[in-house]
């Protein structure tokens, strides 16, 4: 072997054993080039890529346009009321109503309106009272007179009590002198037949006997009068007093036949004028 191809083969085998190092593929190094965007992805962070490249490697977050069809409109609950029909705006309202009745306004209370009025009153002058009264009948005598719808009862020194009376219906006036005969509390009233009959004709029927009370029309004291069936008694409807209403008997209220009941005696003498 020449010497020159001995000196090739060794280089050959000197090539071989060395080991070989990874700085040695380059001939210099590269510069090492970072992105100023360090929140860019780490592709664009090596460097070198233009900046409409990165633009538009980084898209931004675009506002999602959703189509007119499917749009979804926000509507406050008082507009939805104020759309809806009327029929389903009462449906609505009731349904509040239901679900939260403590919402309620309380129910207002309607006064109930009798068929017929109901007078309680009497007239101020027909109210017992002091008046002078002068007369030639005795003390204690009691006259009636049935047109002023007043009852004296005589009493010293010209002076007499008198009362407010309800007095005898058109065709029912009487006069006369009678003396009180008996004196009830609480009376039973038994009405004549002649009276039933007559009542009966107009369509209003009366109890053959009513035991006394509160709804008894003789009322609270009864004064009878002779023989005859004229009482002077109290009434279960004292705003008849100061009208001719009665069947001929003499009304008074209950408080005032009462007052009346205790200042006279069986066998006072009684006026009718």
């Amino acid at each position: 072997m020449s010497k020159s191809s001995l000196f090739l083969a060794l280089l050959t085998s000197l090539s071989i054993a060395l080991p070989v190092h990874a700085n040695d593929r380059y001939q210099s190094r590269p510069p090492v080039m970072v992105s100023p965007d360090l929140q860019a992805s780490w592709v664009l962070q090596l460097g070198g890529v233009p900046a409409q490249t990165r633009s538009s490697a980084m898209p931004q977050r675009q506002r999602q346009v959703v189509p007119a069809g499917r749009q979804r409109v926000v509507v406050q609950p008082q507009q939805v009321l104020r759309q809806q029909p009327v029929q389903q705006q009462r449906r609505l309202v009731q349904q509040r109503r239901v679900l939260f009745p403590q919402q309620q306004p309380a129910p207002q209370q309607v006064a109930m309106r009798p068929d017929k009025p109901v007078r309680t009153q009497i007239e101020p002058k027909f109210l017992p009272q002091m008046v002078q009264y002068q007369t030639k009948h005795k003390l204690g005598t009691i006259v009636i007179d049935t047109r002023e719808r007043f009852l004296y009862l005589v009493m010293a020194d010209g002076m007499a009590k008198r009362y407010g009376v309800g007095v005898g219906k058109p065709g029912f006036e009487w006069a006369g002198t009678h003396k009180v005969t008996s004196k009830r509390e609480w009376p039973d009233w038994r009405p004549p037949q002649e009276m039933i009959a007559r009542e009966a004709a107009k369509g209003h029927f009366l109890p053959a006997h009513m035991p006394g009370g509160p709804e008894n029309p003789l009322g609270a004291r009864a004064l009878y009068l002779g023989s005859t069936l004229y009482r002077i008694h109290g009434t279960n409807a004292p705003w008849s007093i100061g009208n001719g209403v009665s069947s001929g008997c003499i009304r008074m209220r209950n408080e005032d036949v009462t007052d009346l009941y205790e200042r006279v005696k069986v066998g006072t003498k009684v006026i009718v004028i």
